[in-house]
């Protein structure tokens, strides 16, 4: 992505007229009925075509309902239109969200609790660049959630565990969206390396792996930081999800 196109999109963003979430009372319903008003696809029906969704909303209850009345920070790393950022937002009302995105201009919803940068997260300068703000800004250090709802190529994936793992906090929940992609679409395997669900049962099981994208060393803080890994497959043939736990 080149600089020009990455700042018409930000600018886009900027001028564009948004919807304000915060002036939606409807905070009393499910996080499945969040998704689908504001038309997330991890929704048991995606609200924008009436058909399946990924129904992942289940798998979400079961992790984060715990943490409904904590102020979270959240991570989320592929945002597009914004939708499941402002479901989150009216879930876990004390909670904020931080959204990177390499295309800012699809974003469509506004909240005080939800903050967009429009960023490629393969520019590892500029994405640092952009963490450092946020932790200063907002005086925290480790985000509680991350999600990894990106591109789902493989490079991307193997990349943002890699990278952003060290960002979350202790206790905190690193969640990868779609993650099997790699395994059922070439356009998706656009390097030749662990698949992610072989990456997963590796540290399961505290196995070293062959990988471009794992040093010994890294794998050794992954097998160490991680306490536990939940899989689970949603509604579609391509709807599969993790949770990764972080001691």
């Amino acid at each position: 992505m080149n600089f020009l196109s990455l700042f018409k999109r930000n600018l886009i963003y900027k001028l564009k007229k948004k919807i304000d979430v915060d002036k939606d009372d409807i905070s009393s319903i499910s996080l499945d009925q969040l998704f689908h008003h504001y038309g997330s696809d991890k929704a048991e029906i995606f609200s924008l075509n009436k058909k399946k969704g990924h129904g992942y909303s289940k798998f979400y209850l079961k992790h984060l309902q715990k943490f409904k009345k904590n102020q979270l920070n959240i991570l989320e790393i592929g945002s597009y239109s914004g939708a499941s950022a402002a479901a989150f937002s009216k879930y876990l009302p004390n909670s904020r969200i931080f959204c990177l995105d390499i295309n800012i201009s699809k974003f469509k919803y506004s909240s005080k609790k939800i903050k967009v940068y429009g960023v490629d997260i393969n520019n590892k300068f500029k994405v640092i660049k952009i963490l450092k703000t946020i932790f200063l800004n907002n005086k925290f250090k480790n985000f509680d959630i991350i999600i990894d709802d990106g591109s789902h190529k493989l490079s991307e994936i193997l990349n943002s565990i890699n990278f952003f793992i060290k960002y979350l906090k202790n206790g905190g929940i690193f969640v990868i969206e779609d993650y099997m992609l790699p395994n059922y679409s070439k356009n998706n395997k656009d390097v030749d390396d662990i698949f992610v669900d072989q990456l997963l049962i590796k540290l399961k099981n505290n196995e070293f792996f062959k990988s471009n994208f794992f040093s010994e060393e890294d794998q050794k803080f992954l097998q160490s930081s991680i306490k536990k890994i939940d899989n689970y497959k949603g509604n579609l043939d391509i709807s599969d999800i993790c949770f990764i736990e972080k001691n």
